[in-house]
């Protein structure tokens, strides 16, 4: 077996496994692989945001993710011979939501090139232990894959994702080297008030997964005008327990409260605050919104926000437009800010 189908193969028993977890934990099946079970539990303490629900969403992804069919449709794009000389990639990962730098992670082994990761301190259990599973299935990735704390040094490239604050520091430390560097972006959503109720339960997926803090996320709908808001909150009472997670209710009450003493004109329904604003990027608990007139005045707003929007959303099945509920379940070729990694890597 060559090299790059050890590593697919790796993969693809990575698939299983997690797979397998996620069953045996929802079951609450005896025989689950305890490591990692202790593993899921010290993350979920480590970081209040990671609760158990939302890292087996990520994981659960991950398995349906990671199979010989979808690698190798995904792969058969590229041309993977063109890494001669595997070179020491960067990766500097967020910890905004459970193992969000894995695409990347995966780019870089499928490419033929070596992980140097630098783990967020907000993310730090859950990648090692993958990786320590990958090394048991093909031990010839132990030597392509390190772990770095403090100042990365030692690198031919570099794929860092943070703030724009960060992204900025990124820019002056990384910018002599081949670098992907990302910063904020949101996802919106576009309704039409035509939308059906199964499909409004669905945005609330793409709203609340994750607690609004990924870039896949809707912090953000665009409404026709007169639209009726009572069909939007029916729908979201389905994830009204969100309230029940102190961190969210925290920010929940914080920004409510903030609103209120400013004189915002606001709409509330006790977990979710919607505050008519143009900015796309809204904080924990709130959606906010904006009116169009026509979809051709709203395409043209959209284009000129391009680079700060992660995901459009919506059922009009556009090119590019990703189904209500789907946001939080990418594919393989679903590259962060429309840059494509693979390609980037292999051309190094």
């Amino acid at each position: 077996m060559t090299p790059y189908n050890q590593r697919i193969t790796a993969f693809v028993e990575l698939g299983k496994y997690l797979t397998d977890f996620c069953e045996k934990c929802y079951a609450n099946d005896d025989s689950i692989d305890l490591e990692f079970k202790e593993i899921v539990a010290r993350a979920e303490h480590e970081n209040g945001w990671f609760t158990q629900e939302n890292i087996l969403h990520a994981l659960r992804e991950w398995g349906h993710l990671l199979t010989k069919e979808n690698l190798e449709d995904w792969l058969s794009g590229y041309d993977l011979s063109t890494v001669d000389y595997p070179k020491i990639i960067g990766i500097i990962m967020a910890g905004n939501i459970p193992l969000v730098g894995f695409h990347d992670f995966l780019c870089v082994i499928l490419s033929g090139h070596k992980v140097l990761a630098k783990l967020s301190s907000n993310d730090k259990r859950l990648l090692p232990h993958l990786v320590k599973f990958l090394v048991e299935q093909d031990p010839s990735l132990e030597e392509s894959i390190a772990f770095v704390e403090g100042k990365m040094e030692g690198f031919d490239a570099v794929i860092a994702t943070g703030s724009n604050n960060t992204g900025r520091y990124f820019e002056y430390y990384f910018g002599q080297k081949p670098h992907i560097i990302r910063k904020n972006r949101n996802s919106v959503a576009i309704l039409t008030g035509k939308e059906t109720q199964e499909e409004l339960v669905a945005l609330g997926e793409d709203i609340f997964r994750y607690y609004g803090l990924g870039c896949r996320n809707v912090s953000k709908i665009y409404i026709p005008e007169g639209f009726d808001f009572d069909p939007f909150f029916k729908a979201m009472y389905a994830y009204g327990d969100i309230i029940h997670q102190h961190k969210y209710a925290n920010n929940y009450d914080y920004n409510k409260a903030v609103y209120l003493m400013s004189d915002f004109k606001i709409l509330d329904n006790e977990f979710l605050v919607l505050k008519e604003e143009a900015s796309l990027s809204s904080p924990i608990s709130v959606l906010f919104y904006s009116y169009y007139s026509s979809e051709e005045n709203l395409q043209k707003e959209l284009d000129t926000l391009n680079d700060q929007i992660q995901c459009v959303v919506s059922n009009q099945y556009k090119d590019g437009h990703v189904g209500f509920g789907e946001t939080q379940k990418p594919r393989l070729n679903d590259y962060a800010d429309g840059v494509d990694t693979m390609e980037f890597l292999l051309q190094l």
